[in-house]
């Protein structure tokens, strides 16, 4: 037998907001309203959620059976305490957020209400199109409830074609540090990687970085540290001093953060044992700040 369909609202029609809401009234659910503040969010609701009306926050939670709340970490707290001392949540009401920050505890004033708490985290890099639709198939979620509510956050995250990954409720910042980790400091390190090969008159370096970039993300992900490369692994300090030099006249930001994932990666290099204690030493000794001598 079909799960039972729900009445869903969304409260915060961002990229990630916009698009799980869509991914809900895929399988059948009834997206009814949708609260959007900016005129890029009402946008985002018009184009993936054409159906759903947009209205006050409070309407949103009073018309639904299932409340998602998308909305950025530290307004969620915030909001949701308001809106339970405002009166609007119903008992046996789902209320779902999207944050990888937090996991149930940050819903404890609409569950003193009665709600139902789930905390499913998409581990995705959205766009706030239809595209991500198609992203979501298999896509692994972050989630994190009430062991009584564990299996009906799960099949939720299942319907709209994720993996659900159980998060512990006091590992979870420590889940979502690791995935920022990752993803968002990934595409600074590239973009800053763009730009320093466009200094160097290098035509369309996205195309050059392409090749590189994805075989190191693949063989990175299948053999960690050993797929290690290039001057720190080898503990070539001549040449680390060198980079250090040029970026330095090129930009100081760039030679900082060259220095300091320079000095990461030859911990870790020495600790996979690519990297001997010899050679690690006269490395970190160019990486100490204001230890280049050229």
């Amino acid at each position: 037998m079909a799960p039972p369909r729900l009445r869903v609202g969304v409260i915060g029609t961002g990229r990630a907001g916009s698009v799980i809401g869509a991914a809900l009234h895929r399988v059948g659910h009834e997206v009814v309203a949708v609260a959007a503040v900016s005129e890029i969010s009402r946008l985002r609701a018009q184009a993936l959620l054409p159906q759903a009306p947009v209205v006050d926050v409070a309407d949103v939670a009073a018309a639904s059976d299932l409340v998602l709340v998308a909305v950025p970490d530290d307004v969620l707290e915030g909001l949701l305490a308001g809106l339970a001392a405002s009166g609007v949540v119903k008992p046996g009401q789902f209320w779902v957020h999207l944050s990888g920050r937090y996991g149930t505890e940050v819903m404890a004033p609409v569950a003193a209400e009665g709600a139902l708490p789930l905390a499913i985290h998409p581990v995705m890099s959205f766009t706030g199109t239809s595209m991500d639709l198609m992203r979501l198939e298999e896509c692994p979620f972050g989630v994190t409830a009430p062991d009584e509510l564990r299996s009906a956050a799960e099949a939720l995250v299942i319907e709209i074609g994720g993996d659900p990954i159980w998060v512990p409720e006091d590992k979870r910042v420590l889940y979502h540090a690791a995935l920022a980790f990752g993803s968002n400091y990934l595409i600074t390190l590239v973009a800053q990687s763009a730009d320093l090969l466009a200094a160097a008159g290098i035509e369309e370096p996205r195309r050059v970085l392409a090749p590189l970039l994805g075989a190191s993300l693949d063989n990175a992900l299948r053999l960690g540290d050993q797929a290690l490369t290039g001057p720190v692994a080898r503990g070539d300090a001549a040449t680390v001093e060198a980079h250090l030099a040029v970026l330095k006249n090129q930009s100081e930001l760039a030679a900082a953060s060259y220095r300091a994932l320079a000095r990461v990666t030859a911990d870790r290099a020495v600790d996979a044992g690519l990297l001997s204690a010899a050679l690690a030493e006269a490395l970190l000794g160019v990486l100490s700040e204001g230890g280049e001598s050229v």
